[in-house]
């Protein structure tokens, strides 16, 4: 993850109360589902390097923020859920973006759609702005993002989130 958004994203995580952890060189990345530079969850512990794509990290954020406390318990690796908390985990890393200067939604779009992020409309974009409506749901009824489409964090301490 570069160095010109690692501050916000420490800031980001430690604010939902995970832990950074930043890793040297080509490490492997203890705890990364899909291997190579993508970030690694285990615990409230989210791994990366330098090359780490931030929308990975967010991502990865996103799967422990959508989890309950059992699953957080035993995190390592596989986030787990199920296809609707997949696409609640979409549309909240989409929101989370716009607390990282150097990303925003746009960035977080384009970085979905190289990635490989598939959706009905063919694009990132145009699913989170016409075809989310049950992840932006699935996310106000877990408390996670206000019925007005604002970020509702339980587990932010502060920060602005």
């Amino acid at each position: 993850m570069s160095h010109d958004c690692c501050a916000d994203v420490i800031e980001l995580l430690s604010a939902l109360g995970m832990h950074f952890v930043r890793l040297e060189g080509q490490t492997r990345i203890p705890g990364s589902y899909w291997g190579d530079e993508e970030a690694g969850l285990i615990g409230n512990r989210l791994l990366a390097r330098d090359d780490t794509p931030v929308h990975s990290v967010l991502h990865e954020a996103c799967h422990y923020l959508c989890m309950d406390s059992g699953r957080r318990e035993f995190l390592h690796t596989n986030a787990g859920g199920d296809y609707d908390e997949e696409n609640a985990v979409c549309y909240l890393q989409v929101l989370l973006s716009d607390k990282i200067e150097v990303m925003g939604r746009e960035r977080m779009f384009a970085d979905m759609d190289r990635w490989g992020y598939s959706f009905r409309l063919g694009s990132a974009k145009r699913w989170f702005e016409h075809d989310a409506a049950d992840a932006r749901q699935w996310l106000v009824g877990r408390g996670l993002v206000a019925k007005d489409g604002r970020l509702n964090l339980p587990h932010a301490h502060g920060a602005g989130v």
